[in-house]
């Protein structure tokens, strides 16, 4: 069993390490320390490089384009900031709730913490492309095309 997922963490690692050089200015690398509760990148970075798959997704809603984020935000804690690039734009950076820490569900998204999703126009949004920063300063992207992330 350990055959299978050797090639895939060797991947990942390959990649993530290719990613590292991405400018992390102004952001301070937090301690890693292992809780058990997915709080840091430590423990939250192997989640997502396993779900990469589903960290966007795009439906067609009230004649919008909807993209969310709502995986992210669900394993946000060990991450310090989320950019968006929408069809080969720059990227932006979008803003994520706080890490509950401090409750038993640290990734919950709660009412106060807004829509884990932005509103584009209909058929406009083709591809995504996202950067993590963790929150030990390494990064992680993706490209996402709109028939591989599109809900039902």
């Amino acid at each position: 069993m350990s055959s299978i997922f050797t090639p895939i963490a060797l991947a990942a690692a390959i990649y993530s390490t290719a990613a590292e050089a991405q400018d992390t200015t102004g952001l301070t690398a937090e301690p890693q320390i292992v809780t058990g509760k997915f709080l840091t990148a430590t423990e939250v970075k192997p989640v997502l490089n396993a779900t990469q798959a589903n960290w966007v997704a795009v439906r067609e809603y009230d004649g919008q384009d909807l993209v969310y984020v709502t995986h992210l935000w669900a394993w946000r804690c060990g991450l310090l900031q989320m950019e968006v690039a929408i069809n080969e734009g720059e990227y932006e950076i979008w803003d994520m709730p706080k890490c509950h820490a401090d409750e038993g569900s640290p990734g919950a998204i709660k009412s106060g913490d807004g829509a884990p999703y932005r509103s584009f126009e209909l058929g406009s949004v083709q591809n995504i492309k996202v950067r993590l920063v963790y929150d030990d300063l390494t990064t992680a992207e993706a490209v996402f095309e709109r028939a591989a992330i599109m809900m039902p």
